[in-house]
């Protein structure tokens, strides 16, 4: 007998959000299998199974994936789905688990707080989404699985066979370049579909180090392929847009045009421009930041894909040299991205930030020659404000000094998150306010970074103060739910007065992007870790 309850988080006109959380009584090791039948034909949206069965769009047969295969007696299994098509939760008559009745139409409604002893189950609704604990303290671990199938949503070019994301499909199979080379995949930016080079770079470095530095975290949740496989879908991509050793191709698509857009990548027609960084026409902080991206994630395949590691190393060199030797910001020479990621900090803290990473992937002094040299000749010693897509100088004086322990970067890093914590701007509820745009992307940057320091550490305590369907522009303009559930993704958030307004024409607080999630997701995994060391 399993002690069961269905949990709703969210209830929509049409459609609603739960879970089935399962009480394990004796150890699963073999595999597990959930049926869930409506009286109606709906559409469900599920993560934690592989669908195996499905008749008449009413009877759904799940089966575990590789990774959720075992599950400990005792411990609470709580299967997450999303019904869609005109479906209320009394619409779902009944459940099994492993061949046992869990849930049943006579069952009772009882609060969130509330359980049953009995095979049955009881229904729990609330009005917002329940918040999941672990031992009294927050589930960074689905944080980390819900952050992952935001970037998977993200994806361009030909989707897996392993594709999550139900409601995404192949798109943009003809991205090429101006001499027809492919430059198929990658990632969608945020809500448009432009491929920006240089924010790509910055997001896939940032998953690149939390994965790198918190693996224990990703490998205890089960993440630590998908993290993976979200890094090698941006280093792939980057591989194929280094078409030669002084040609990088920065930029696919207009950003004007897809702005100009409320529809899927799926159906999109219209033509594709690619723009590309040369010799001639120089982008060293686009150049840098991907070179490195390349060099953090040749240290993440290191032991599980050496030679695809030693192929990531090589392009960054290259990369790196060309950075170095053609100088000029990318911005000035694909004049389309300045309207949208403009590199208003120069290429100086990319310089020093990919000659780092080199640094770390290989050992090699002349790259910390070049770091200091760098730091000289573009002032990288200043003291920052941010850590985000534009400004890497407080990341860059954190990795030297997790690489070289000196105390010149050591007091910088210090002064950084001293500064963060006592000094910089915050909301009446405490969140660390440094710009209007993606404020809790800001944050989690932050965040993520003085998690490192106290890697190293610097100041270890905590410091958390005592608190003061149709896509088209109909479907933009109405006031109902999103028809897909874009699970995980980063909101740009609150004004500095903690005002939030969930409205699609209010972007500066609702869009999300790419680059949001990735300081937010390492520095999740950065809290997983330090939660499994105690």
């Amino acid at each position: 007998m399993f002690q069961t309850k269905l949990r709703v988080d969210k209830e929509w006109p049409g459609g609603f959000e739960a879970g089935l959380e399962i009480r394990i009584d004796n150890q699963i090791i073999d595999g597990w299998e959930i049926e869930l039948r409506f009286d109606q034909a709906v559409l469900l949206d599920v993560w934690l199974g592989d669908l195996r069965s499905k008749t008449d769009d009413r009877i759904f047969v799940y089966r575990n994936k590789d990774w959720n295969a075992q599950l400990s007696a005792g411990s609470v299994f709580d299967f997450k789905f999303v019904a869609h098509n005109g479906v209320a939760p009394h619409n779902l008559v009944c459940a099994f688990f492993n061949g046992k009745s869990i849930l049943t139409s006579s069952s009772e409604v009882a609060n969130a707080s509330q359980t049953t002893t009995s095979s049955q189950s009881t229904l729990a609704s609330s009005t917002s989404t329940s918040l999941i604990v672990l031992n009294g303290k927050y589930n960074y671990g689905e944080v980390l699985r819900m952050s992952l199938l935001f970037y998977e949503s993200q994806r361009a070019g030909k989707l897996p066979a392993n594709n999550r994301i139900s409601w995404r499909g192949d798109s943009m199979l003809m991205d090429k370049g101006q001499n027809g080379e492919d430059l198929t995949g990658g990632y969608f930016d945020g809500g448009d579909y432009v491929k920006f080079g240089f924010p790509m770079a910055s997001f896939t470095t940032l998953l690149a180090w939390g994965a790198l530095d918190y693996e224990d975290a990703y490998q205890h949740s089960g993440q630590l392929h998908h993290v993976r496989e979200a890094i090698r879908w941006s280093t792939d991509y980057f591989i194929k847009a280094h078409v030669s050793e002084y040609e990088f191709y920065g930029q696919v698509g207009d950003g004007y045009d897809d702005h100009a857009s409320w529809s899927r990548p799926e159906d999109w027609t219209k033509p594709r421009p690619a723009w590309k960084v040369t010799r001639q026409q120089p982008g060293s902080d686009l150049l840098a930041e991907t070179a490195a991206a390349l060099a953090a994630a040749s240290l993440v395949f290191r032991s599980s894909d050496p030679s695809y590691a030693s192929t990531l190393l090589i392009h960054a060199r290259q990369l790196y040299d060309f950075a170095n030797q053609y100088r000029g910001k990318y911005s000035d020479s694909i004049p389309n991205a300045a309207n949208f990621y403009n590199s208003w900090s120069g290429y100086g803290d990319e310089l020093g930030w990919s000659a780092a990473w080199l640094l770390h992937a290989t050992g090699e002094q002349g790259y910390q020659t070049d770091v200091e040299k760098h730091y000289a000749e573009f002032e990288l010693d200043r003291q920052p404000q941010e850590f985000s897509w534009d400004d890497k100088t407080a990341g860059v004086q954190l990795l030297m000094a997790k690489i070289t322990q000196k105390l010149t970067y050591r007091q910088q890093v210090e002064n950084f998150c001293n500064y963060i914590v006592r000094q910089a701007p915050k909301t009446p509820k405490g969140l660390v306010y440094l710009d209007q745009w993606g404020t809790l992307r800001h944050a989690a940057n932050v965040a993520f970074l003085c998690l490192q320091a106290a890697d190293i550490g610097i100041n270890t305590q905590d410091s958390c103060p005592n608190r003061p369907a149709i896509c088209d522009w109909s479907a933009f303009n109405n006031p109902g739910p999103n028809p897909q559930l874009l699970i995980g993704a980063l909101i740009g958030g609150p004004d500095r007065n903690d005002n939030y307004e969930d409205r699609r024409d209010d972007y500066v607080k609702n869009e999300v992007a790419t680059d949001y999630n990735a300081g937010f997701q390492s520095a999740v995994a950065g809290l997983l870790h330090y939660q499994l060391k105690g």
